[in-house]
């Protein structure tokens, strides 16, 4: 679970800025389930050059709740959250600092999208959140406001999610499952999956994924994985403590990032069978294979180029798909190009995409 929160502050010495707004989004690493925006009186001046950049001034938080009167509040939000923000030390630092003022250690894991970027989006000119959003075709609104620059950080977010391969930000970032008995313990991460087409993950107790597998019911397969009772089964079902999922919205995503994710992690308990692999070429050198994405307003795409896959990404914007500089940024690549290739030849001799752009 992520809290994904961005601060506005007065500005002034290190440790002693006062905080002016707070957007806090709840975030289970698909959708928002619980949100806290505020301003806040930070019984302090605010500095003129950050009243200029973020259009808050005194006179608009004499009436606002000071921090102590929200501080339950945000710890409750919090809890058992890793806090994710673009550039966290300093958020996590500001929110520590508050704390301490009123004598409480709060204490979080956090992740900085600044660094998730720098290592999964590398050679961007900038990687300030404006400049970083821009760059990937990401809207933003109400920029330098905390909500607005909240809400722009779990777009981006996602984005890291999808393109993290190694699943290095899920395993770190998954909580301990502790409970002794295994049929409530199999029934309670079962209750926790939807029932969406997609590729899920199961997790041993220090997040290190053991089983992955896909179908076009996460909860129902997930269900058929723990009710097996063979040999292996029955070590799965003991030894997994936590799940997580990434809905896919088609066959073909479902396809590719299932066995391209299963030759890059080979989770210990997945019996992998070896492939016959196509060295066929493409019809068409470069194009873009575009089909449904992960929910109504979204497209799934993927870029062939040079009659190689490059890789694949979600989009909700016909302005990403038209820009193929944008689109590039976005994708998530694939490693073993001969294996992708093979899963997409073989999924279209039998069925279409909606739409093919060639370039």
């Amino acid at each position: 679970m992520y809290a994904i929160l961005d601060i506005e502050t007065t500005g002034g010495k290190f440790n002693e800025e006062g905080i002016t707004e707070i957007a806090i989004y709840k975030y289970d690493g698909h959708q928002i389930i619980d949100q806290f925006i505020t301003l806040i009186n930070p019984e302090k001046e605010i500095q003129p050059f950050v009243v200029q950049l973020t259009g808050i001034n005194n006179k608009m938080l004499r009436n606002a709740p000071k921090f102590h009167e929200v501080a339950k509040r945000i710890i409750e939000i919090t809890e058992s959250c890793t806090i994710v923000a673009h550039n966290s030390s300093f958020d996590y630092r500001i929110l520590k600092t508050e704390y301490n003022r009123l004598g409480y250690n709060y204490e979080r894991d956090t992740l900085c999208t600044v660094e998730l970027s720098r290592k999964l989006i590398p050679d961007q000119a900038s990687y300030s959140l404006g400049k970083l959003c821009k760059s990937l075709g990401i809207p933003m609104s109400d920029r330098h406001r905390a909500s607005g620059d909240a809400l722009a950080t779990i777009q981006l977010f996602k984005l890291l999610i999808d393109k993290d391969l190694d699943k290095s930000i899920i395993e770190n970032t998954i909580k301990h499952f502790d409970c002794k008995k295994t049929a409530q313990k199999l029934s309670s991460l079962i209750d926790e999956a939807p029932r969406t087409m997609g590729v899920y993950y199961l997790h041993r107790e220090d997040g290190k994924i053991i089983f992955m597998g896909k179908g076009n019911n996460i909860k129902n397969d997930i269900n058929n994985q723990f009710i097996k009772n063979t040999k292996r089964g029955k070590i799965i079902q003991n030894r997994t403590t936590s799940i997580s999922y990434e809905p896919t919205g088609n066959l073909l995503i479902t396809n590719l990032k299932y066995y391209t994710e299963l030759e890059l992690n080979k989770p210990k308990y997945n019996l992998r069978r070896k492939r016959k692999l196509s060295l066929d070429a493409f019809n068409n050198d470069n194009m873009l294979l575009i089909d449904k994405g992960r929910t109504i307003d979204e497209h799934s795409v993927i870029l062939i180029e040079n009659n190689e896959v490059v890789g694949y990404c979600f989009t909700n914007l016909a302005f990403q798909e038209n820009h193929l500089d944008i689109l590039k940024t976005m994708i998530t690549p694939v490693d073993n190009k001969l294996l992708a290739k093979t899963i997409i030849k073989n999924y279209l001799k039998n069925k279409n995409v909606a739409k093919i752009i060639r370039f």
